[in-house]
């Protein structure tokens, strides 16, 4: 038996009205108004994010691609760029119409060598020198009249240099010097308009947190832009001596390098030059030269073409806790000079290897790579005031500067003294974990062995290292540094500063003498 569909009353009632409405529509071919209400797209009231539109406008037509070119030689200029033996025959042993040297004459390999000097007087001169493309960066203009900034590992050894402007415009530019200390360079293009240009702000009054925006050449796709914050300052990532880098998390890549990092304002806080990177694309962290540092090393550049620096002539080293400690210092601040070099400013004025190091000038010296900073800010032959913590106390020195050489040389050795054989035995120092001897070439003593799991090999000393001194005080055997760290207990110091040399190189270890 069939079943019997029964409709509730309102599920007739809406059957009815359909079929009313479409029963009207057949007999008039009128449309019926219908009067349902359709449901609303979806919409959440919710507080809009910053737009960094308004900024990118305003600061996009003044950064630019950078484009360099190389002049290459090419390996051979004649016509032997393959080189064949037909049975100890030559390819211009070969008769005239062999099917080979037909084909590389036609198609450009080894033919005939008149016929090749011929299609270059054609071409207009001598194609021996070529310019080849060796890398693409970021850049942006710094004044109306074409001065422009990027990095120095951009420029290179460029030969030829193209800026490509936002609307696509290209020109040719020349290099006005590079500073590889800071990796900064200048350009120049020749004005054929006023360029829109940015300025570079006070770096010092960037928090972190604070939005940016990063606009570059990435990948060699043209203007990029990026955002994120500053997520670090004052960073240090072992590229050289003045590394004082901003981190921000916008996305930079390569062909960002040189282009700029804008705040809010559209001024420039920084200039992208260094990513982290494992896989050698964006993960977050990039690196930008502060526009303080920007600014004082490209007004050198443009005025002079280089950066002429001060300096000081020493090695130096962090002030460790374990460090101050054994100096006597209250806080572990300054810079530890493990060598002051012969003939350099600091050895005429006196300063010593195990003086530490602690103002110019009255303004505190952070660490060892404040120090640098600092001497690098003045010009040469600037004299300076320096404060200097030596034997327990505090000494003023005054040092004349010299210029920054390309290379320092390292001190010479000490010439060496004879010791009779029978002398040279190993003595263990008590609590220590280090047995030592004397030096055969020079003053001092050599470890000898260094125990296994001891503090000595925790702190990074080794055998063969040559113990110079202990508190700035000369040891020749191991009675030395067991009465120089006697006296350090009684004096209520908890480590002994040791003054090591390795491989000609002064460096100092303090050991704590807490343990016996």
């Amino acid at each position: 038996m069939p079943k019997i569909l029964k409709l509730s009353p309102k599920a007739l009632l809406t059957t009815t009205a359909a079929a009313g409405l479409a029963a009207t529509m057949l007999v008039t071919g009128l449309p019926v108004q219908n009067n349902a209400a359709y449901a609303e797209a979806v919409r959440v009231e919710a507080p809009q994010a910053p737009s960094f539109a308004d900024v990118v406008d305003a600061v996009s037509p003044a950064v630019v691609s950078v484009r360099v070119q190389r002049e290459v030689t090419p390996v051979s200029n004649d016509d032997s760029r393959f080189n064949f033996d037909f049975g100890g025959r030559g390819f211009g042993d070969l008769p005239d119409d062999h099917p080979l040297k037909r084909f590389f004459r036609e198609f450009g390999g080894q033919g005939d060598r008149q016929d090749r000097a011929d299609r270059d007087n054609r071409r207009g001169g001598d194609e021996r020198r070529r310019l080849r493309p060796v890398s693409q960066g970021s850049g942006f203009f710094i004044s109306e009249d074409g001065f422009i900034v990027t990095n120095s590992h951009v420029v290179g050894d460029g030969s030829a240099f193209t800026v490509i402007t936002k609307d696509g415009v290209e020109h040719d530019a020349k290099l006005i010097g590079r500073d590889q200390r800071t990796d900064l360079a200048v350009l120049k293009v020749e004005p054929t308009e006023k360029f829109t240009y940015v300025a570079l702000a006070d770096d010092k009054q960037i928090r972190v947190g604070d939005w940016v925006v990063a606009v570059g050449n990435p990948f060699g796709l043209g203007g990029t832009v990026t955002a994120g914050i500053v997520s670090a300052r004052g960073r240090d990532i072992g590229a050289g001596p003045y590394d004082d880098f901003i981190q921000v998390d916008a996305a930079v890549n390569r062909g960002n390098s040189g282009g700029p990092t804008f705040n809010l304002n559209g001024e420039v806080i920084g200039v992208n030059t260094a990513i982290f990177s494992p896989s050698g694309g964006n993960v977050g962290i990039a690196f930008a030269i502060p526009a303080t540092t920007v600014r004082s090393v490209v007004d050198d550049l443009i005025e002079s073409g280089a950066v002429a620096r001060g300096w000081l002539g020493v090695r130096i080293q962090p002030v460790s806790v374990d460090i101050a400690e054994s100096l006597g210092l209250a806080e572990p601040q300054g810079a530890l000079v493990s060598n002051s070099e012969s003939d350099t400013p600091a050895s005429k004025a006196g300063i010593q290897a195990g003086d530490v190091i602690t103002a110019v000038n009255g303004d505190t010296v952070e660490d060892a790579r404040d120090l640098a900073k600092k001497i690098g800010a003045f010009d040469p032959d600037t004299e300076v005031e320096l404060t200097v913590w030596r034997a327990g106390k505090a000494e003023t020195i005054n040092v004349k500067l010299g210029t920054l050489p390309v290379e320092q040389a390292l001190a010479a050795n000490t010439p060496s003294q004879e010791i009779p054989e029978e002398e040279i035995k190993p003595a263990f120092v008590e609590g220590l974990g280090i047995a030592v001897e004397p030096n055969s070439e020079g003053p001092g003593l050599v470890v000898a062995e260094v125990d296994n799991g001891s503090v000595a090999q925790e702190r990074g000393m080794r055998a063969g290292d040559v113990i110079v001194a202990v508190n700035n005080s000369d040891v020749k055997s191991a009675a030395d540094v067991a009465q120089v760290i006697d006296k350090a207990a009684k004096d209520g110091r908890k480590a002994a500063l040791f003054q090591i040399q390795r491989e000609n190189q002064n460096s100092f270890i303090a050991l704590p003498i807490d343990q016996g």
